[in-house]
């Protein structure tokens, strides 16, 4: 069953195509995408196996991305398809659902719960259903399936779960602490179990990127994560805020004159790292260069975002009772020699010990903890496409069976 996984910005529709197979073997055909969608000339590109193509077109939106990218995929001389038919459905590694967690089918409900929750998602559920109701009309004949970033957090105990608000609010809108970043945590969870040999780990994954968070996880199952209701909260983003006291913006808004809608903007677009740094950039490698070379602001944003991420490795210790590995992933995760370093640094007597050379020579999945640390560490590079994939598989097939 050929699957094609997509991920989707507001102008670029990123995607892989899986060979999913009912003997469990898990095949990735081909990858690519498209660029500057709206724009006069698009690049679109074509990995499958050794060959790397490209072409040039204009598409003027999410469903003509598609067309693109199916059109390369069955080409005769290089594609690996012999038609669109062969591709049993699209699935999206959506990110949030409000009421609706899980994997469906998207039809109009799903998009009104998903409508219902934008203004708490306002960098991806509009594009996302912007994209989806135009593949909808494009593509009518391929299934589309939503995959739920906050589904993979419906483990997690209401006593971590709840805000104390009044109880007439908590019953009547979606306020909870969803979650995101799903679908990495979800195959964290799965390649430590089998690295461990262990179904019962406690394991504490650091998803770190341009977005980033944490979760613990008992037993393949997430029951505690930084991020609240919306990918605005828990650890400062890139250019996200990160937790805010929200007895604040009555202040913010007094001080920039702007409107309570206008202030959560500017939260949501020049806050978190590039904010901290006074706007010198919200990239860890730009960050680390300017407090190299004496910045002091640069150096404030790192150090607040190491201070966040320790301060929930705590929390999560306490909600596992102990940890048995301690996995990075993500783009920060997987390449920040230096910034797992700090994070890590006088933690021994918690349990974790970094090895300085094993750190600093980490490429790609690998251990990196010291001989006497009680905890391992490890390097995991993260497959959300490949989870939706698995997940989307399994959907199709449980309808098959009813």
């Amino acid at each position: 069953m050929k699957i094609l996984v997509a991920n989707l910005g507001s102008t670029s529709f990123k995607y892989r195509l899986f060979d999913m197979r009912e003997d469990a073997s898990e095949t990735q055909l081909a990858r690519g995408g498209v660029e500057r969608i709206g724009s006069p000339s698009s690049p679109c590109q074509v990995a499958i196996g050794d060959y790397v193509g490209q072409l040039e077109m204009q598409v003027p939106h999410h469903g003509v991305a598609v067309q693109a990218c199916i059109q390369q995929l069955t080409d005769p001389e290089h594609g690996c398809l012999e038609s669109a038919d062969e591709i049993a459905a699209i699935g999206f590694k959506a990110v949030h659902g409000g009421r609706k967690q899980g994997v469906f089918r998207i039809d109009e409900e799903v998009m009104q719960c998903m409508q219902e929750v934008s203004s708490v998602a306002p960098a991806h559920n509009p594009p996302y259903l912007s994209a989806m109701r135009q593949l909808a009309d494009t593509v009518p004949d391929i299934p589309l399936v939503a995959a739920f970033e906050t589904d993979f957090h419906a483990s997690i105990p209401d006593a971590r779960r709840y805000y104390a608000l009044p109880k007439e609010w908590s019953d009547a809108l979606p306020v909870r602490k969803w979650g995101f970043h799903g679908a990495s945590h979800r195959y964290i969870a799965q390649r430590t179990q089998e690295l461990l040999g262990r179904e019962d780990a406690r394991i504490i994954s650091c998803h770190l990127g341009g977005s980033s968070s944490l979760c613990a996880i008992q037993s393949g199952q997430s029951v505690a994560t930084s991020m609240g209701m919306s990918p605005q909260s828990g650890i400062p983003q890139n250019n996200r805020v990160g937790d805010l006291d929200p007895f604040c913006l009555p202040m913010l808004m007094e001080h920039s004159g702007k409107s309570l809608p206008e202030v959560l903007e500017v939260l949501a677009e020049e806050g978190g790292l590039l904010g901290i740094s006074g706007g010198i950039s919200g990239d860890l490698r730009d960050l680390e260069q300017a407090a190299q070379a004496g910045e002091p602001s640069a150096r404030l944003a790192l150090d607040v975002y190491v201070a966040e991420i320790r301060r929930h490795l705590g929390g999560m210790l306490v909600a596992l009772g102990g940890c048995d590995a301690l996995v990075f992933t993500g783009g920060i995760g997987e390449n920040g020699k230096s910034m797992r370093a700090a994070i890590c640094d006088g933690l021994d007597e918690l349990g974790w010990s970094l090895d300085p050379d094993k750190n600093s020579t980490a490429s790609g999945e690998c251990r990196i903890d010291a001989d006497s640390s009680r905890s391992q560490i490890w390097v995991v590079p993260t497959n959300e496409e490949l989870v939706v994939a698995r997940q989307t598989y399994a959907l199709l097939n449980s309808e098959s069976r009813v």
